[in-house]
């Protein structure tokens, strides 16, 4: 193989690298933000007050 013809296949390399980095770096953003809103969710659903005191009749 000389460098000629190697150099396409180096170019389609990095090229495939760089997609796959793009995707890994979208997919880890996406995780972000839904962690971020199931937390938000959670916080929302919290009742502190609930529970606290009840009433007994014996």
């Amino acid at each position: 193989m000389d460098i000629a013809s190697l150099s396409p296949v180096l170019s389609q390399i990095n090229t495939q690298s760089q997609v796959g980095v793009a995707l890994l770096s979208k997919a880890l953003d996406t995780q972000e933000e839904m962690g971020a809103e199931m937390i938000k969710m959670m916080e929302q659903s919290v009742t502190p007050h609930l529970g606290m005191n009840f009433d007994v009749s014996v």
